[in-house]
C-alpha cells in the first residue's frame, strides 16, 4: 500500500512539472480583403537608442485594424523590417509581420564586402578584435 501511494505521489509530482510550449503565432497572414492605404502618422521626436517602427494594418480575423507606430529599443547589428502587405497571384493578400533582420550596410539582403562585417556578428570589422569569428559570443 505504501509503495503504491509513494509511486502515485512521485508520478504526480513529476507530471506536475510538465508544461506545454505555447503555439507560436504565424509570421505570415493571408486574407481575401485588401488592406486600406497606410495612414499618415506624426512621428514624435527621435529618441536616442530607439528606432521608429511605423504603423500598419493588422488583420484581426474579421477586418483590418490600424496599429499605431512606436519606438522600440534599437538592436546593434540589426534593422527593423516593416510589416508589408503584397497581393499574390491568386488575388489574395499576404502580410509579412515586422521583424528584426541582420543589418547589412547596403540593405540588399546579401552579406558581402560592402557590409564591413565579415562574420555577421553585428560588430563592424574596424572595431572587431576577431572579425572572422562569428561564434565568439
Amino acid at each position: 500500500m505504501k509503495k503504491l501511494l509513494f509511486a502515485t505521489i512521485l508520478a504526480a509530482s513529476l507530471g506536475g512539472g510538465l508544461t506545454l510550449a505555447p503555439v507560436a503565432s504565424a509570421d505570415v497572414v493571408v486574407v481575401r480583403v485588401a488592406p486600406p492605404p497606410p495612414r499618415d502618422e506624426v512621428v514624435p521626436p527621435a529618441r536616442n537608442g530607439f528606432v521608429w517602427t511605423p504603423g500598419y494594418w493588422r488583420w484581426n480575423g474579421h477586418r483590418h485594424v490600424w496599429v499605431n507606430g512606436k519606438y522600440v529599443r534599437a538592436r546593434h547589428g540589426y534593422y527593423w523590417r516593416e510589416p508589408a502587405w503584397a497581393q499574390m497571384d491568386n488575388g489574395r493578400w499576404r502580410m509579412e509581420r515586422g521583424r528584426w533582420e541582420r543589418g547589412d550596410r547596403d540593405h540588399d539582403g546579401i552579406p558581402n564586402r560592402y557590409d564591413r562585417d565579415r562574420d555577421n556578428d553585428g560588430v563592424p570589422n574596424r572595431v572587431d578584435a576577431r572579425p572572422n569569428n562569428p561564434n565568439r559570443y
